[in-house]
């Protein structure tokens, strides 16, 4: 009996755990920081002024340095508005007002100014892994591919080199990016459907 696509990507997704845990917090600070300088020296970064971001939660590669030394992009992160229907706000970044989750990353507190998705230009978008494709497989709540779905502005799917698949099981609902950095450099998305 074939597998579902959902059954495949939980597959997948305990295996890239696994790869992921066995990466060494040093090389992860390396590979984060090398990665803020690929996307710092990135035209389509330097020219974009409104930036959605977000804060690293469960080893997943850590952006903040970019975010510190470029204190003039106007800087936004995502905030779980609600779970059941998988919807996000987007607010103006503010390190001194963050708030856990209780999935275990920093949000922007809800009294922060929301910023429309139509004024986001550039999206750095964190997955479990991503194939060269350009898709993105992440830990199955859905929140990032509603948002994807109407985004107009470029994507950037932000994932370790070692997490960087040749493929992805993936659904009529996933959102491949555009384009993708990793520690080794940065790429468009090979891609294999009109975006």
């Amino acid at each position: 009996m074939l597998e579902s696509t959902a059954e495949q990507k939980n597959q997948v997704r305990k295996q890239c755990r696994q790869i992921r845990q066995a990466l060494m917090e040093p090389f992860r600070e390396q590979a984060s920081h090398a990665i803020c300088i690929h996307i710092a020296n990135w035209p389509i970064f330097q020219d974009a002024q409104v930036i959605l971001a977000y804060m690293p939660v469960k080893a997943e590669v850590d952006l903040r340095s970019l975010l510190e030394d470029h204190p003039k992009k106007n800087w936004v992160l995502p905030r779980i508005e609600s779970e059941t229907d998988r919807n996000m706000s987007f607010h103006t970044y503010d390190p001194r007002q963050l708030v856990r989750h209780r999935f275990g990353m920093d949000e922007p507190a809800a009294s922060l100014p929301v910023v429309s998705p139509a004024e986001i230009q550039l999206a750095l978008v964190p997955g479990l892994a991503y194939d060269r494709c350009g898709w993105r497989l992440g830990y199955g709540g859905g929140y990032y591919d509603r948002f994807l779905s109407t985004f107009s502005g470029v994507s950037l799917g932000v994932t370790f080199n070692d997490l960087l698949l040749e493929s992805l099981p993936h659904g009529e609902f996933d959102v491949p990016m555009k384009w993708l950095v990793t520690e080794k450099g940065l790429a468009a998305a090979q891609i294999s459907r009109p975006l």
